[in-house]
């Protein structure tokens, strides 16, 4: 089978086929003695479940999972998957918690964390599921200014802290300029939510739409299983 052929089902170039190999994502390829490779139905579904996958996982996971199923790590390779579906669902909760905090019932009334008032920046990181670093950086780009205490200096977050935070990693996965976000948080201290809820409306409809491109990459990479396996069984 030759390359061109397969670029053309998937609808992509003969030079991406050339990159997936090159990456260890598909098994060995023969050479004819003309120096053209050799395709196999084997490797079209290695091609064609990269493809599949894209999308809804990402060419880092896949670079991952792809050497795995080669080397016949297949649990290794599902167990990766199901890594991803589960951040994945951690982050539609995530942003559902964002979206319900937008509420104009929650303005005045946010919920509280815990039974306390006050947290410190790993609470706060572990509460928006966001890394401690990325609040610090959205300190420093002025975007949050929690208190301190006054004998060590440590930042004291409250309940409107984690509000914010929720609200920034939110609106930033969505539009990433920083200046969005700064207007957004304009908007918010004038009591106008509609920006920033519209925002987080569209992250959580990405979301439905990346598990939707899960299923269909985990229905191919049953299929490279199957092949896979069914190949070694003979």
């Amino acid at each position: 089978m030759k390359g061109i052929e397969i670029a053309k089902k998937l609808n992509i170039s003969t030079s991406a086929l050339r990159h997936y190999e090159a990456w260890g994502l598909v098994p060995y390829v023969e050479r004819a003695a003309n120096g053209y490779r050799i395709y196999t139905k084997e490797h079209e579904a290695y091609f064609q479940c990269i493809r599949a996958m894209y999308t809804g996982f990402g060419m880092d996971l896949i670079r991952e999972v792809m050497p795995r199923i080669i080397r016949g790590e297949t649990l290794e390779a599902l167990w990766l998957i199901n890594k991803a579906q589960v951040n994945l669902h951690a982050e539609k909760e995530t942003i559902q918690r964002a979206v319900d905090m937008l509420d104009l019932k929650e303005l005045n009334d946010l919920p509280k964390y815990r039974n306390k008032y006050e947290f410190t920046i790993g609470e706060v990181a572990e509460e928006a599921n966001v890394s401690a670093s990325a609040i610090r950086h959205w300190e420093k780009e002025g975007l949050i200014n929690p208190e301190r205490q006054q004998n060590s200096g440590f930042r004291i977050y409250s309940p409107s802290d984690i509000r914010k935070v929720l609200i920034i990693r939110t609106v930033q996965r969505v539009v990433y300029s920083l200046d969005t976000v700064r207007e957004v948080l304009s908007e918010l201290d004038k009591h106008n939510v509609v920006q920033a809820k519209e925002i987080a409306l569209k992250s959580l409809q990405y979301i439905d739409y990346a598990l939707v491109e899960q299923v269909r990459g985990i229905a191919n990479l049953h299929n490279l299983i199957d092949i896979v396996t069914n190949k070694e069984g003979h």
